[in-house]
């Protein structure tokens, strides 16, 4: 069985990715955001990316899904830059992988 892809964030750091097929969800605000990453990840979804501007805000609905194996929550950069938040979560998760930081 084939899983989805999609995108959530603000219009300007999404709309790029619909070019490459992924659904993409347009949010800036934190309740839609939530409703929104719920949503997917009963419909099927195996990877949301969702920019860090938008994690930020939701970081209790992304930490639900920690230890799920999917959906995969991967954080990107925005069009108004990185936050940093994404490399530090696959920092730790490297981390307890591996035993030591190896990045």
């Amino acid at each position: 069985m084939r899983k989805k892809v999609a995108v959530v964030g603000d219009r300007d750091s999404v709309l790029v990715f619909k070019a490459l097929g992924v659904d993409v969800f347009e949010s800036i605000e934190s309740t839609d955001a939530r409703k929104t990453v719920d949503r997917l990840a009963k419909e099927d979804y195996g990877v949301i990316f969702i920019t860090e501007q938008i994690a930020e805000k939701i970081k209790e609905t992304i930490d639900r899904y920690n230890d799920k194996v999917s959906p995969a929550i991967i954080l990107i950069p925005s069009n108004q830059g990185s936050l940093n938040i994404g490399m530090n979560r696959i920092n730790t998760n490297v981390e307890k992988a591996v035993g030591a930081n190896i990045l």
